[in-house]
Formats: C-alpha cells, structure tokens, sequence
C-alpha cells in the first residue's frame, strides 16, 4: 500500500524477525507488557516522535481497549479498529447479549442482565433448564503472558464481580463469522466461517480450518448447508450493524448438536486465524482494516465475497506437546515450509530468544487447498513435516497426530471428542 511502517517494541523482542524488517522501529520499554506494550503514554509518545499517523493494535494486548482507543482519539492519531464506544458495548458481555437479542439474533437461554443474589440465580435456573453455567459479566482480557503463573485469578474474587447465568448447552462447535463495515456506506458485507477447536489451558486454540467440515454423524445435516451459512452471515451483520461497527470484526457463535446457533461474543480485532479467512476468499483483511480506518468504503457487496478451497491454519507453540508446558528459550534453527498453497506467518529466525514474557504463539502455518479435506484436502502434515524448528520444543508433533486421527478427517472432531482425545 505504500505506507511506511514504524514497529514499537520492547527489550524482549528486539532481535525479532518484526523489528528487523520494518522500515523503522522503536523501543517502548522493558518485557513488562504493562511497562511497554500496556503502556499507552509511551506508545502514544512512540507514535508522535516518528510522525505516525495511525496505530494498529495487533490482535492481542490493547486491540480491544477502549481507554486506548479513546486516547489515540484524543491525540488526533487514527486507532486502526472499532470505535471505542463499539469495543466498550461488545466488552459488556450482558450488554452485547442483549443488543443481539434486541436485533433478533439468536442466544443462549439465560439471563437478561447481572443477577442480584442466589434466590434469582436458582429461578432463573429453574426456569430455563439445568445444566447451568455462572459467568462473569465482563470481558477481562488477560495480557498476553502466558508463560506466568496463574495462581493470581482466584476463584474467591468471583463475589466481587457482576455475575450473570446461561444455560450449559450440548455445544458441537464454535463458528465465527468475519465481518467488516466501514467507509462511507457504514454497512458492508460479512465474510469468513473459520472453525476453531479448542485445546486446554484457558481453551485457546491451536488449529482453525475455513469453511468448517460437515456436521458429524447424527447431528442434524442442514448444520452447514448454504441456508444455514446465510443466517449465520445475517445475524453476525445485525450485531455489527446494532452497534453501528466500523472496521473487520468476529461474531462468534456456538453451535449445538441440533444444529442450532447462538451469539456468544464479538471480538472487535483482527483474529489470530485471520489468514484462513484470506486465502478462501482472496481478501486482505489488514489492508481492508487500514482502507476503512482512512475512510473509505468498501467499494464492493456481499455477493462480491466467493469462496474458493478450504484452508487450516496451525499455531505452533513454543510449549511442551506433551503437556502444553511453556518452552521459552533460544531458537537454533528455523526452516519454514514452501510451495503452491503454503503460508507462513512469524517472527522467528535463527538465533532469536522465545522470551518467557508473552504469549507462546511463535509462528501460523497455514495450507490453502482447492479440495474438500474429505478428499485429501490441504497437506498441512506434508507442510508441517517440512518446518524445522530447534532449540524449543513446540506443538509440531501435536499436529501431526491430530491431523493423521482418522475421526477429525472425517470431519466428526467435535469439541468433546477433542477433549477426549487429549
């Protein structure tokens, strides 16, 4: 696009892949993340010493503060995102749930709003059905320090926070919609349906296929059939459009086994999977991010968006696959796959220090097909045998285990069968 980049970061990641490439750089503090990449005057004071004109916030650490976004406001820099009134409405996750309901978007049976007390939480229960899940109100979004300890979120602070309920439901899968809305149209098209499994510690994920495989056997077949796809679009657009979004953004929802959806959450970044949604539709969704922070439109209608193959993206960690323990340390060798069809997202090279302070997500691998994975699909294990990566240990041999189990290329790994399976 022809816009030069400034890089901000901290001590940690100096010798990073990021740093080295970009036109220009600039350290914001020490490995802290609240010292440096939680530190909104110093990104802010980073952003004015090199004259930029906009941030874009990542997916993970401010991508999805208000405060921040308020503050580039304020400084007459262009925060590349939502606006901080969106991202503070779909952070209340009470709030979002009742905007989605408000725009007849389906959601999980619960309550309307925070409960007072245990006397309401048990009528309520009684009322929409056992099991019951309580929740906390509020999205908390955890820095991206993984490899720390968690002994700090102790279940006791649960009284001191707006708690609300739902019902536990037989969840299949969670499905995510990618939308965008912006320039001067204010509306725009949806796009994107990449399926996430879930892996443990704090159940994020580690591998994202687009579009998601067929429903397993015995779960209602129209769960992925066009109709079921356009309502899913329809309703990830009347939450958008609800809180008047403006920027790319993920609905996403939970699907049961009776082929029922419900909205959940919307994350209002770019996400981690982002490149799935690019290679099966052919749209750069950070430039799309950038052209409707700059005001434009987006110049082209839904039926504009054709899918073409299915694509998987996997996060290699650096972490034990045996345990999904954390495996910081000095990276000796790093070889990345090639070929027709292969994308490699990351910062590493030789010589680099995975550093114990952030999240351990060290490269995306991600395979672009042009057939079903019934039939072959893309060769992520073909891909992922090719990567070298030494001096850590990483979820490489994980993959390759998953993506060889013959249920999941059926198509039939649902969410408890993968937890069963780990």
């Amino acid at each position: 696009m022809g816009i030069r980049t400034v890089v901000a970061y901290s001590t940690a990641d100096a010798r990073s892949r990021a740093v080295t490439l970009a036109d220009e750089s600039i350290c914001i503090g020490p490995p802290e993340p609240r010292q440096s990449y939680l530190n909104i005057p110093s990104i802010i004071s980073a952003a004015s010493i090199t004259e930029c004109e906009a941030i874009h916030p990542g997916y993970g650490l401010l991508s999805e503060n208000s405060t921040f976004a308020e503050v580039c406001r304020a400084c007459g820099i262009t925060f590349i995102g939502p606006s901080p009134e969106a991202i503070r409405l779909m952070g209340d996750k009470a709030q979002a749930r009742g905007m989605a309901r408000a725009a007849g978007v389906p959601v999980v049976p619960g309550s309307q709003g925070p409960l007072d007390g245990v006397d309401e939480a048990q009528a309520l229960a009684d009322e929409v059905g056992y099991p019951i899940m309580v929740k906390a109100r509020l999205r908390r979004r955890r820095p991206r320090d993984a490899h720390r300890p968690r002994a700090r979120i102790a279940g006791a602070r649960l009284c001191h926070v707006p708690v609300r309920s739902a019902r536990l439901l037989r969840i299949l899968r969670s499905v995510s919609r990618e939308v965008r809305r912006g320039g001067a149209s204010r509306r725009g098209p949806g796009a994107g349906r990449p399926e996430r499994d879930p892996r443990p510690h704090g159940r994020a994920r580690l591998l994202d296929p687009a579009p998601p495989p067929e429903a397993p056997r015995g779960v209602a077949r129209h769960v992925h059939l066009p109709g079921h796809a356009r309502g899913l679009c329809k309703s990830a657009l009347a939450v958008a459009n609800a809180v008047n979004y403006v920027s790319a953004g993920t609905v996403e929802f939970l699907v049961d086994r009776a082929g029922s959806f419900y909205f959940i959450e919307m994350n209002t970044r770019i996400q981690v999977e982002h490149p799935v949604t690019e290679l099966v539709t052919g749209f750069d969704l950070v430039r799309e991010q950038i052209r409707i922070a700059a005001g434009e439109s987006l110049g082209y209608k839904q039926d504009a968006i054709q899918w073409s193959g299915h694509a998987i993206e996997c996060r290699i960690n650096a972490e034990d696959p045996e345990h999904f323990t954390p495996s910081p340390g000095r990276v000796t060798a790093w070889v990345p796959p090639g070929g027709p069809g292969v994308r490699v997202d990351s910062h590493l090279m030789a010589g680099y220090v995975v550093p114990p302070n952030y999240d351990s997500l060290v490269a995306k691998i991600i395979v672009h097909g042009t057939r079903p994975r019934r039939g072959g699909g893309p060769d992520a294990p073909g891909a992922l045998s090719e990567t070298v990566v030494e001096g850590i240990k990483t979820t490489i041999p994980f993959h390759l285990k998953l993506l060889a189990d013959p249920t999941f290329l059926a198509g039939e790994f649902a969410i408890p069968r993968f937890e069963q399976h780990l």
